[in-house]
């Protein structure tokens, strides 16, 4: 069985050849692009994007949409998850600082008005609630990351899941969350692993099993080197981490397996600089995985019986460090979003700066071939010359801003029926974006 530990000595040996590999990222996002305050590709973003705001709503890292359907899996509706931390400025895992763990995090749900069919449906700021975590231990931190839930079957509960980076290791939390009663997460266990000792991003492969992305082998938790082994290992890309595959014990079962929840673990894909964002394609057959700091999209082949990723069938460039990604619900499309200056970003982590750039692309991957005088002709800054063009996976801008329109862009999300952009912003002082397209 391979450990993490023999992981690290072999990976600390081949670290040093992804160096060359970084220095186009390097360029990308050291780069200050003349955003504008904001760009909409399907409207004008001073008349078609809103910003969805509550209490306690910013530096929203993650989000997915919930799918509510009848019992032959016909859709019905679907509500939109979000993980934020208002302290994130205090407690940060990965770029820090870890001064102060207490103040929690919280997650929340918002009902778009998916099932009128109307695209122009106009977000409703009251369709917005806080979600209660019921049964929560007390004095358990909470810190959300990537969060997934499996989609609800005729009102069937569904199985929520959210990356804790609480205060003495990172964790998976397990909720229950109900169509009947959709603002009540009923948590289950906490999940505990050394396979997921820097998780950031889940991919749900059924009910009681999932991918989990590691964005780094060196954490700030580390004494006396937590300030600075993290860094190196980000600037200079080393391909120190993986991701895996964990499988569950039903939460039903018996209180034997309850003390070991964890029934497999596989290593799917093995040194990789910083992955963050997973998502599985709608067919099953596709898991995309962001490589943060080489501004890659890694799109590989799985096998649906077994989850193993066969192959790294394609790689796509993006013109920033991609965060989190989704696929659309069709499978023509990824929607990435990132950050296109890392050093503002750090800025704002560190209270040096109130905003960075944000950016959300969309690569096509239905095989379509693009002109080169075609790519990206549309945004003010566009991708062309940035990143190379690959034959087949178009890359097309959808939302751009300086950082004042929305700041530090983290995950990008398109509603299938209404047409709606949400960007949520892992530095947003305020909510989340959601742009609407413009009726034509």
């Amino acid at each position: 069985m391979i450990t993490v530990g023999t992981l690290t000595k072999i990976a600390v040996v081949i670290s040093v050849i992804a160096y060359r590999s970084a220095r186009v990222a390097k360029n990308t996002i050291l780069t200050k692009h003349p955003f504008p305050e904001g760009y909409y590709s399907e409207g004008n973003f001073d008349i078609d994007c809103t910003t969805l705001k509550a209490p306690d709503l910013k530096y929203c890292e993650d989000a997915t949409f919930w799918n509510l359907l009848d019992a032959q899996g016909k859709f019905i509706d679907r509500g939109l998850l979000i993980s934020c931390d208002a302290n994130r400025k205090a407690w940060n895992t990965v770029m820090g600082p870890l001064t102060d763990p207490a103040p929690h995090g919280s997650l929340w749900l918002h009902e778009p008005a998916s099932n009128t069919g109307k695209r122009n449906a106009k977000p409703d700021a009251a369709k917005l609630k806080r979600i209660e975590l019921k049964g929560y231990p007390a004095q358990h931190d909470f810190h959300p990351l990537g969060i997934e839930i499996y989609p609800s079957y005729a009102g069937n509960a569904s199985n929520l899941y959210v990356i804790n980076h609480a205060r003495a290791r990172t964790v998976i939390e397990h909720f229950t969350l109900s169509p009947s009663s959709p603002t009540v997460a009923t948590h289950v266990r906490t999940l505990a692993s050394p396979y997921f000792h820097s998780a950031n991003s889940l991919a749900l492969t059924s009910p009681d099993s999932f991918y989990v992305t590691n964005d780094h082998l060196f954490t700030r938790r580390i004494p006396y080197l937590g300030h600075v082994l993290p860094i190196l290992e980000s600037v200079l890309a080393l391909p120190l981490t993986f991701v895996s595959h964990i499988t569950l014990s039903p939460s039903s079962s018996s209180a034997e397996n309850a003390k070991a929840p964890i029934t497999a673990h596989e290593f799917s894909a093995l040194f990789l600089a910083f992955p963050n964002g997973i998502t599985i394609s709608p067919s099953g057959t596709q898991v995309a995985v962001a490589s943060t700091t080489l501004g890659k999209v890694f799109i590989y082949t799985r096998n649906p019986a077994t989850n193993a990723l066969t192959t790294l069938a394609h790689t796509v460039e993006v013109p920033f460090t991609p965060d989190n990604m989704h696929y659309t619900h069709d499978g023509t499309a990824l929607i990435v979003a990132g950050h296109p200056n890392f050093p503002a970003l750090a800025k704002v982590a560190a209270n040096k700066t109130d905003v960075a750039p944000s950016w959300v692309v969309q690569i096509a991957i239905d095989g379509e071939e693009v002109k080169e005088a075609e790519f990206d002709r549309d945004a003010p800054v566009s991708a062309k010359g940035k990143v190379k063009s690959v034959p087949g996976f178009a890359v097309k801008t959808l939302f751009q801003s300086d950082g004042v329109g929305f700041s530090s862009s983290s995950t990008g999300l398109k509603d299938p029926v209404t047409g709606a952009l949400y960007v949520t912003g892992l530095y947003a002082e305020e909510g989340v974006l959601v742009c609407r397209p413009s009726l034509k």
